[in-house]
């Protein structure tokens, strides 16, 4: 491991500790299954579980402390639904509907938010520094610090360790109010 390495997965088991001490319940981590066709089968598409995670802005850190790597960059989500007869909606919705589907077609319960398809934060040294402005995690110096969006400056970006404590305390207040 590298200090780089070492200081992130720091930050990550900290924060896993205080989420599971607050009582946070995490949600479904998987991959999405397009759907496809097997000699003349056509398969519907579902989503495979990969886990739980805690959905920190725009990271996703795994409940289970010792899946590598143990953030990831977040992708879409949904929540698990049936899916209806199809009306006169817009194709994107058409598709969200689908996918919303394929959640329940991998064995979430309805109304289950899933956070599926999403990139895993590299655990190494050289791959951490090369992390281009598209990616919301960027090492000025040594340390490793979080864009407010993507293509943002690392100048006057938080510390991973200061987001993701920012994080957790937005969530305690919720919980809170």
């Amino acid at each position: 491991m590298t200090a780089l390495a070492d200081s992130l997965l720091r930050a990550a088991n900290d924060t896993a500790s205080r989420l599971k001490a607050l009582g946070i319940e995490p949600e479904a981590l998987a991959e999405y299954v397009p759907s496809r066709r097997k000699f003349l089968i056509q398969r519907a598409a579902t989503m495979r579980p990969l886990g739980e995670v805690w959905r920190l802005g725009t990271l996703l850190l795994r409940v289970d402390r010792h899946s590598d790597p143990p953030l990831l960059v977040a992708g879409p989500a949904t929540r698990a639904a049936k899916r209806l007869h199809p009306g006169n909606q817009s194709i994107s919705r058409e598709e969200r509907r689908d996918i919303a589907a394929a959640a329940l077609a991998g064995g979430y319960p309805e109304g289950q938010a899933v956070h599926y398809n999403a990139v895993p934060i590299p655990l190494d040294n050289a791959a951490l520094r090369e992390l281009g402005p598209e990616h919301p995690l960027g090492v000025v110096g040594d340390t490793i610090r979080v864009r407010w969006r993507a293509g943002a400056s690392l100048e006057g970006a938080p510390t991973l360790a200061d987001y993701l404590n920012e994080r957790i305390d937005l969530i305690a207040g919720r919980l809170e109010a």
